[in-house]
């Protein structure tokens, strides 16, 4: 019977062939899951210290909160910040502890942050402002409220880098300074 024992011969080294055609595959697809699996967000690259707060009066009724930080690079490798559809920016709430992305927060301007360096930073948040004249007698108690409205409920901010999945926490500082305004009134 050498016909049914070469047809036996050859099911069998078509069923090993077919076997090991699965197991490459399958262990390529199973790899490339593993390999393209997202990264954690890294949130040791840097360390963030609130600088302090700006308001400018905008264009067209607006007005654009700008909040400063020292942000230290605690790697050996440096680092670009910079507005792309990749950078994310959130306010950290105080109630419930979530994010907001409520209103736009955009990065003031791009930063080169070299490997164990510290640059200042800004983010910007522009609203509807109706400025006050000068000579109002209400005029800086409208932009102080129009400051503790934007910062209100808010316990400081995130950035995430989407291509680096580096995640930068912004930390809130203003609070110490609204108590200190209160008490120069």
């Amino acid at each position: 019977m050498p016909g049914k024992s070469l047809l036996i011969t050859g099911v069998s080294a078509g069923a090993g062939l077919l076997l090991v055609v699965a197991l490459t595959v399958g262990g390529t697809a199973a790899n490339r899951a593993h390999n393209g699996a997202v990264k954690p967000w890294n949130d040791k690259v840097f360390k963030a210290k609130y600088v302090g707060s700006q308001l400018k009066e905008g264009g067209r009724g607006a007005a654009t909160l700008t909040v400063s930080y020292e942000l230290e690079n605690v790697t050996d490798v440096d680092y670009h910040l910079a507005e792309g559809s990749g950078l994310v920016i959130a306010r950290k709430l105080v109630s419930g502890g979530g994010l907001s992305q409520e209103e736009p927060i955009r990065l003031s301007y791009p930063a080169f942050v070299p490997a164990r360096q510290s640059v200042r930073i800004g983010i910007e948040i522009t609203r509807p402002f109706e400025w006050p004249p000068e000579d109002d007698a209400a005029y800086v108690t409208r932009l102080r409220e129009f400051v503790k409205d934007r910062l209100a409920n808010t316990r400081g901010f995130v950035v995430f880098d989407e291509k680096s999945r580096c995640e930068i926490d912004l930390p809130s500082g203003w609070d110490e300074l609204q108590d200190t305004a209160q008490g120069s009134y």
